[in-house]
């Protein structure tokens, strides 16, 4: 087993997740099965109990595992299926400590940090690193791990220790440690300024680690003399300093360092044979030559509450980004805040009056509406109102989650006449509680306690959008996250006015696809269909949002 760890430093948010999927890419493309590990190392279990304000998107797996939207990243660059495990947190490494010392495995010992602590990093990185990941039961060649947060900090103190240990536990010749760092360019002549990007490898040398590669990312590419000051000065080769400048599209980032010399340091480094035709970087620069060429646009108004954010929403960004690359056009997502779009009632003052203006405008040129999921009764009457207007006007809508569920609230209110519907989570006394909690689902507890992880949804009808979409499987298998559902009760009277359950869960109870009969386009899901999208294949839900936009 090889290993590719990759470290950041100066600030967060540098890109190390997308380097860490990219140097996958390139490890895939010479004919490796490739893994990936993330290390978060806050306190947290999982990501699962955190804001999207704080954290951004929680990202769900196959097993259930709520997990940092990295992984999100990982799954998508290398079309793999990860799990739970394959995110490490100071929480669960703790756990899993303490779980020990209780059964006394440690024999009496003083349970320390060192070796305790970083002895459970290195076995768990060891064990899931081993865990087939691409649809085969074949063990991974190499596990491609990455450090959050940034060197230096208290936190991730134990795991760069682990680190350094872990490279003489599988052999030096097995490890290749690539850091991520900033360097700013300043100034009116623009000057690259290296300073922060060499203390941050001082730093992580200081630490018993010393990086094989630097990614440097910069608004610019790198000066020749730039690229040999850092050489000089953090103790690495000229040409492995690399140039992370600003791209067009994302999947430019693999073949950028490709065109840098990465593939054929890292089979120099980790003694793999580079094959002579690597097809998957032939699909890469058409996919980001395709992108980059994409002519004309499709406006999709996204009605949420955390529209600030665009890390809230990552997966459902990328969906709808790989669903207009399949239809050929450039998306334009238009941002509304869902409370912007409700009643003013009574207030009438210019900011609040503006916003709403501004918010219905974009609501009425958009070409489809989308309301994904949430938590919380903050802008859900503004969400009802959107669904009511795409299925009144004609507008192409897909709901995802709670967007499932306000349509179909919207729909008893407004068709059936249910003056009051609502879910029990926004008002527990209301006469016609059309969305319901879970009867198994903790009130308790919070982590973990969702219907959670890869689920299999079945066609109730023969034909229909979105059994198409599908290329008309009986059932499809997609990943869910949600406390709340369709109240069994209410389908029939639902169903006899035209919006039509089309799939269920195995037991025929549980609502998990709905379509709006005599629509261009009024599909819900109950699962969300973001988490499983490709570059290359994207999410059905989302194509047939973008088909209908664009009138295909």
């Amino acid at each position: 087993m090889r290993y590719v760890v990759v470290s950041g430093g100066v600030l967060s948010g540098l890109g190390k997740g997308v380097t860490a999927s990219s140097i996958g890419v390139l490890l895939k493309a010479a004919g490796l099965r490739v893994t990936a590990v993330k290390i978060d190392p806050y306190l947290n279990t999982d990501a699962g109990t955190m804001s999207p304000f704080e954290h951004g998107e929680v990202f769900v797996l196959d097993d259930g595992g709520e997990v940092d939207l990295d992984l999100g990243n990982y799954e998508r660059f290398l079309d793999i299926n990860l799990g739970k495990d394959n995110n490490i947190t100071t929480g669960k490494i703790y756990s899993k400590v303490l779980e020990a010392e209780r059964r006394g495995d440690y024999l009496g010992k003083t349970v320390q940090v060192i070796p305790h602590i970083t002895d459970a990093v290195q076995e768990w990185i060891e064990d899931v690193a081993k865990q087939p990941a691409d649809g085969s039961l074949e063990e991974p060649d190499v596990c491609v791990i990455e450090l959050g947060g940034t060197v230096g900090d208290i936190e991730s103190a134990p795991f760069v220790e682990a680190l350094r240990q872990f490279q003489f536990r599988v052999g030096i010749e097995n490890c290749c440690f690539v850091h991520v760092s900033l360097v700013p360019v300043i100034g009116v002549v623009g000057e690259q300024k290296t300073k922060p990007t060499q203390h941050t490898v001082q730093v992580l040398r200081g630490l018993g680690i010393s990086p094989d590669m630097l990614v440097c990312r910069s608004e610019t590419p790198l000066a020749d003399e730039v690229r040999e000051k850092l050489a000089l000065f953090c103790h690495v080769k000229p040409e492995a300093v690399l140039s992370a400048s600003d791209v067009s599209n994302i999947y430019h980032v693999p073949l950028v360092l490709e065109e840098q010399g990465v593939s054929q340091m890292l089979s120099e480094r980790l003694k793999f044979d580079l094959p002579d035709s690597r097809p998957l970087l032939d699909d890469w620069r058409a996919m980001a030559a395709r992108v980059d060429g994409l002519e004309g646009e499709v406006h999709i108004a996204m009605v949420g509450k955390y529209t600030g954010l665009s890390d809230s929403y990552l997966s459902v960004i990328k969906s709808l980004q790989h669903a207009s690359f399949a239809v050929g056009r450039k998306l334009v997502i238009d941002w509304i805040e869902a409370s912007h779009l409700e009643d003013l009632n009574g207030d009438i003052s210019e900011d609040v009056v503006k916003q709403n203006a501004e918010a219905w405008e974009l609501l009425k040129k958009a070409d489809g509406i989308l309301v994904p999921g949430g938590f919380g009764d903050r802008g859900i009457e503004g969400k009802i109102i959107a669904a009511g207007y795409a299925r009144e006007n004609n507008v192409p809508y897909l709901g995802i989650c709670l967007g499932l569920q306000v349509a179909v609230i919207e729909f008893c209110r407004n068709v059936l006449g249910w003056t009051g519907a609502n879910s029990t989570e926004f008002d527990e006394q209301t006469p016609h509680p059309v969305v319901v909690f879970m009867p198994e689902i903790s009130k308790t507890h919070l982590g973990g306690t969702m219907r959670l992880g890869s689920r299999a949804t079945l066609f109730q009808v023969d034909s229909c959008k979105t059994k198409s979409l599908y290329g008309s499987e009986e059932h499809v298998d997609e990943r869910h996250r949600h406390r709340y559902e369709v109240n069994p009760d209410c389908v029939d009277a639902i169903e006899s006015n035209g919006l039509t359950f089309v799939g269920k869960d195995r037991s025929g109870q549980r609502c998990e696809i709905f379509e709006l009969k005599s629509h261009p386009y009024f599909v819900g899901t109950q699962y969300h269909p973001e988490f499983k999208t490709r570059p290359n294949r994207p999410s059905p839900p989302f194509l047939g949002l973008l088909k209908a936009a664009t009138q295909q």
